[in-house]
């Protein structure tokens, strides 16, 4: 019976009609209503004509999450009075309840996604509602795209709503063809903002590290909640790690505390779901109960103001969660979840300062996601650029091109970007290409079962107390009776059912068999003994290296010792003190992330392999050959094998290639400079004066900076690079001659070097002076006494030049670019100074008309006498 009380109650009943006119008009809209108003469970009873009385259409709603997806069905069940899999059903990976009578099927935009790249035309559906739009999920982007070239090409009858409760609706309606918005006004229970901040400053996040001390502190505002209101808690927090450690505090807190997430048994999921009439609650949860779900009695939000997006280093292979302020979008969505069922609170853990300066809106994740499976997924549909899907945001190029060298790595891809058959076959296994690829190829090494085995286990982490060995997490799993292990035998299940067995695994590795006593060992030793290497693909070492390996070639990694390693990726990695991992020789590494500005990279999860394995699985990362460079200050030539970033074997080589030595020691020169090259200080001063020149007289002058001269050593150093084989031959290389080819001599300007920065000028007093050029005006350093005579100051190419006046000891007495000026005023101060200190040399009042000299006064009166 058909629940018309609690249907009449939902207040997205009064936008329902203009919805129905908007697709019969348009054929697409976009439905903004608040949380708790029904969009997700009376819209598509109604669009389906299961309620309201209107044509039967077959609907289905597609949810960001498998929660969310069974929350709906059931809800929508309940409403109409029946069990789901009758008119109501749900799909998600591993699960499906539906009959033949299911006209409204609930199902995550992944199974979407795999109906839509089997058949395209989805023939049978009517209507096809994308619910929580706003959480801007790749697939779920991927999926409006999709559906948009299906409604252009194929069936323009099929009609498409976009539903969120925060959206940008329109950029949504732009991206629909101009597609109407319709509103639904909710009966918005209010919510008071409790700013809650911890007492003392904590550390920010980092990576997936979250402070102690703020959990420490959620669990007390949690504490304090209970005290002050009334009604069950909703608490958010970015994970399951940071959900344990909250629980772990709230032991004896006089309420039933429940953990949801995505990892949570499903048994968990309704429970949370389903209320409780005995006392209250408080359910510790991640951004699965962001939206979708009404979790029933809850008066209080708890916010910790935290969330964890994907990240991914390109360059490196390496994709993980990072934790990080939530936006105010998430803020203000958690906070209605508070404000469903009658007015509420929101305990924030952070200032209201701090919260204006939060991000609007979360980041969508094609910006900063791996895009592997987007990318073959796109190319699967025939465009692999994704230049012709409708997107609300185009894919990032950089991105693009590294998830392309993945897939056409792995044979997923032909060389033109189109997907290959194995492509086709790999993208409609519900995996990620890089675990389709591990599964496909490790099915033929070891047989479909055991393939899938592990395979399932990389698809979805194990929890951290199963160890970071993966072989040991393998039996683990195999012989577990917690959630994971369900989930993870039902995952092997579907994965060993999708491709025939052409190897048989050994009934003792079954992992479906209810007899879980003789499994987990390796080569007859115990469960917990150290990891050993893999000795044939019988072994479960060898398994789980082999398939990990296929799944991650690039990470495949060699020891450098004391627990670090070196994976293909040029990456190093480091495992945690005590690892049973740290004595093995190769890994391949499943799970690492690499903390913002850290040297390595963490392994979380990794299987011991050989070398044969490293070299089976990430062949194309495998090149030998001659390599001449500079390292260390010098020519290195050698016969090198390498893996990617990791060398198998090298070999000095004996006669290296001249123009690859050439390369080489230019690369030596543009690195340390043409210090290395023999300057004398003959050579230096030509180079100044060089560089002297062309600074004040340009061309034909040359350019004497490094990066100049290293542009034309083909003009200046050829001979002699030619010649040279090491450093030690740079090191005799005469500069100053090889920088006479670099003279003007065709015209003619060559010889007219002295004339225009002459390498000494003649002083009053005969003396030939040396000039130096190294700074930006030429300088000569005489003795005051030698100038005596001289009224105007030296001049090179028009430049005067600084004159540094020394004493009759040659120490400095002055400066002056004016020479004049310098005999009319500052000379006085000078002559007072050193007059009695130097009393044997000549001190004459008026020095511009006094008599150079190089020497004493008595030398001067003897010369004269004589």
């Amino acid at each position: 019976m058909i629940r018309e009380d609690a249907l009449a109650g939902l207040p997205v009943q009064s936008a329902v009609p203009a919805l129905g006119r908007a697709l019969d008009t348009h054929g697409c809209a976009v439905l903004c209503a608040p949380p708790g108003t029904g969009k997700t469970t009376l819209v598509p009873l109604v669009l389906s004509g299961l309620v309201g009385g209107g044509p039967v259409r077959r609907v289905v709603v597609a949810e960001p999450r498998r929660i969310a997806a069974r929350a709906a069905a059931r809800r929508m069940a309940w409403l109409l009075g029946e069990q789901v899999g009758g008119k109501v059903g749900f799909t998600v990976r591993g699960e499906r309840v539906v009959g033949r009578g299911t006209v409204v099927e609930v199902v995550t935009t992944g199974v979407l996604l795999q109906r839509l790249q089997r058949d395209q035309e989805l023939p049978g559906v009517d209507v096809v509602i994308l619910d929580e739009c706003h959480e801007r999920h790749l697939d779920a982007d991927t999926v409006a795209a999709f559906l948009l070239d299906v409604r252009a090409a194929l069936r323009p009858e099929l009609r498409l709503v976009a539903a969120s409760a925060t959206t940008d609706a329109q950029g949504w309606a732009r991206l629909l063809g101009d597609a109407p918005v319709v509103e639904a006004a909710g009966v918005a229970h209010p919510v008071e903002v409790v700013w809650a901040p911890p007492p003392r400053p904590v550390r920010p996040p980092h990576g997936m590290r979250v402070d102690p001390a703020l959990l420490t502190h959620v669990a007390s505002v949690v504490r304090r909640a209970l005290a002050e209101r009334a009604g069950d808690v909703l608490c958010f927090l970015p994970g399951v790690g940071e959900i344990g450690r909250v629980a772990g505090q709230l032991a004896e807190v006089g309420a039933e505390v429940l953990q949801v997430h995505g990892r949570a048994p499903a048994a968990v999921q309704d429970a949370v779901l389903a209320g409780s009439s005995e006392g209250r609650r408080v359910v510790l949860a991640t951004s699965v109960a962001e939206s979708s779900l009404t979790v029933p009695g809850v008066r209080i939000v708890v916010d910790a103001g935290l969330a964890r997006e994907p990240r991914t280093d390109h360059a490196r292979g390496l994709g993980a969660l990072t934790t990080l302020r939530a936006s105010q979008a998430t803020a203000r969505q958690r906070a209605g979840r508070a404000g469903r069922e009658a007015p509420g609170t929101v305990y924030r853990c952070w200032t209201e300062a701090e919260d204006a300066r939060l991000t609007r809106f979360p980041s969508p994740e094609i910006k900063v996601a791996d895009l592997t499976a987007f990318a073959l997924q796109a190319a699967c549909w025939g465009d692999p650029t994704a230049s012709g899907l409708a997107l609300l945001d185009p894919p990032p190029a950089g991105a693009l091109a590294a998830a392309h060298a993945v897939l056409t790595a792995i044979g997923a891809l032909d060389a033109a970007g189109r997907a290959t058959e194995r492509g086709v076959r790999m993208a409609r296994l519900g995996l990620h290409p890089r675990l389709a690829r591990a599964l496909l190829d490790g099915a033929h090494e070891v047989g479909a079962r055991r393939a899938a085995e592990v395979v399932a286990l990389l698809s979805e982490e194990p929890p951290r107390e199963y160890g970071d060995d993966l072989t040991a997490a393998w039996r683990t799993a195999r012989r577990g009776g917690d959630g994971y292990a369900g989930r993870w035998r039902q995952e092997a299940r579907r994965l060993a059912s999708s491709l025939p067995d052409p190897h048989p695994a050994p009934s003792s590795s079954d992992a479906f068999s209810s007899d879980t006593s003789r499994l987990g060992s390796r080569r007859g030793s115990a469960p917990d003994s150290a990891p050993q290497s893999p000795a044939g693909l019988g072994s479960d070492d060898a398994v789980a290296g082999l398939v990990a390996a296929l799944a991650f070639p690039e990470r495949v990694a060699r020891a450098r010792g004391e627990g670090a390693f070196l994976m293909a990726s040029g990456t190093g990695g480091e495992l945690a003190d005590g690892s049973r991992l740290r004595s093995a020789s190769w890994l391949a590494v499943a799970v690492a992330d690499r903390p913002a500005h850290a040297a390595s990279a963490r392994v979380r999860l990794a299987a011991v392999i050989d070398e044969d394995t490293a070299r089976t699985a990430a062949s194309h990362l495998l090149v030998a050959g001659e390599e001449v460079h500079w390292e260390n200050g010098d020519v290195v030539a050698r016969e090198v094998e390498r893996l990617g970033a990791v060398e198998l074997s090298v070999r000095a080589l004996k006669n290296p290639d001249p123009p690859s030595v050439r390369e080489a020691l230019l690369e030596g020169l543009g690195r340390e400079g043409l210090g290395l090259l023999r300057w004398t200080r003959e050579a230096q001063s030509l180079r100044e004066r060089l560089a002297f020149l062309h600074r004040e007289l340009g061309a034909p002058w040359p350019d004497m900076s490094d990066a100049a001269l290293l542009d034309r050593t083909e003009e200046w150093l050829a001979p002699e690079l030619s010649r040279a084989r090491r450093r030690a031959d740079l090191g005799r290389i005469q500069a100053g001659q090889a920088l006479q080819r670099l003279l003007p001599w065709a015209s003619g300007d060559a010889a007219r070097l002295d004339e225009l920065a002459p390498e000494r000028i003649e002083v009053p007093s005969g003396s030939r002076i040396r000039v130096e050029y190294g700074g930006a005006q030429p300088v000569l350093a005489v003795k005051l006494q030698e100038l005596f005579g001289l009224r105007e100051t030296p001049t090179v190419s028009g430049v005067p030049v600084l004159v540094h006046l020394l004493s009759p000891a040659g120490r400095p007495a002055a400066v002056t670019a004016d020479l004049a000026s310098f005999w009319k005023g500052g000379y006085r101060s000078v002559r007072a100074e050193l007059r009695g200190r130097y009393p044997k040399h000549p001190w004459p009042e008026d020095p511009s008309t006094a008599e150079p000299t190089r020497h004493t006064k008595a030398r001067l009166g003897r010369d004269a006498g004589s």
